[in-house]
């Protein structure tokens, strides 16, 4: 299994920031006693890592040398390489850079590195449920600003709403698996449309109409977008208060 993680994007609406906003500290971990700040985009990369992924493929940008840095000095379960996407082009161009080091590998997690959604292991339902493309599905208040998803009651998506103002769903996808073969096919259809899709939601409709199947799997409990600052406030208070309750249940044990 591998994931992939596209890092790529300037962030350009929590700037100006002295790192890359996949390195933005977001709560907290404990190493020999002492509490460290724990970058948003190791999140990410846990949750894909206790799905069962051995590979996971960052793609960055030239300008995020701090990223390679970053991991380089940490150990995890899993080989993490990174692929350069030159310029912007958008999330689909990010994800397929990926897609020759998919070949070796059953399934594909994706994942967005400037967010935090529990609970921890919702990769793996979808994991084991998936033949085709998967959708890890989160139930948000605004789904206007993200692509909500439109499904029925088997969960076989009939629809992604791609920050459509009047969403019919407020459950969005949040995380996305796949089989190495499905994302192969959702890949070449990406390039027999010229490459113009720059947004999943838009891809997944047209692989869709094409008479693909693409499943989802209502998951997920919590998601948060740490992408703005309002949505970095919001996590960073989310965070502290599963602390304070965990701590809370340790004390009363």
């Amino acid at each position: 299994m591998i994931g992939i993680i596209p890092a790529a994007g300037a962030g350009q609406r929590i700037q100006p920031l002295g790192c890359s906003k996949e390195l933005l500290p977001v709560g907290s971990r404990t190493i020999d006693g002492v509490e460290r700040p724990k970058a948003v985009s190791e999140y990410l990369v846990e949750r894909m890592i206790a799905a069962g992924a051995e590979q996971i493929c960052m793609v960055i940008s030239a300008e995020k040398s701090d990223i390679v840095k970053y991991y380089a000095e940490r150990d995890y379960a899993a080989e993490i390489f990174y692929i350069v996407q030159q310029k912007p082009q958008g999330l689909c161009d990010a994800l397929f850079r990926a897609e020759p080091f998919t070949h070796s590998h059953e399934h594909v997690l994706i994942g967005l590195p400037d967010t935090i959604w529990f609970p921890e292991n919702a990769y793996r339902p979808a994991v084991e449920d998936c033949d085709g493309v998967n959708l890890v599905l989160f139930p948000v208040n605004n789904p206007a600003v993200f692509d909500a998803v439109v499904a029925d009651e088997q969960g076989f998506v009939q629809r992604v709403e791609v920050k459509k103002k009047d969403a019919h769903s407020h459950w969005i996808w949040g995380a996305v698996t796949a089989t190495s073969e499905a994302f192969r096919a959702l890949k070449l259809m990406w390039e027999a449309r010229h490459r113009e899709d720059e947004y999943l939601g838009d891809l997944l409709n047209a692989y869709m109409d094409a008479g693909n199947v693409v499943r989802c799997t209502y998951a997920g409990e919590h998601y948060m977008d740490v992408g703005t600052l309002e949505g970095y406030h919001a996590a960073q208070d989310f965070l502290r208060s599963m602390k304070a309750r965990s701590k809370q249940v340790v004390e009363a044990a």
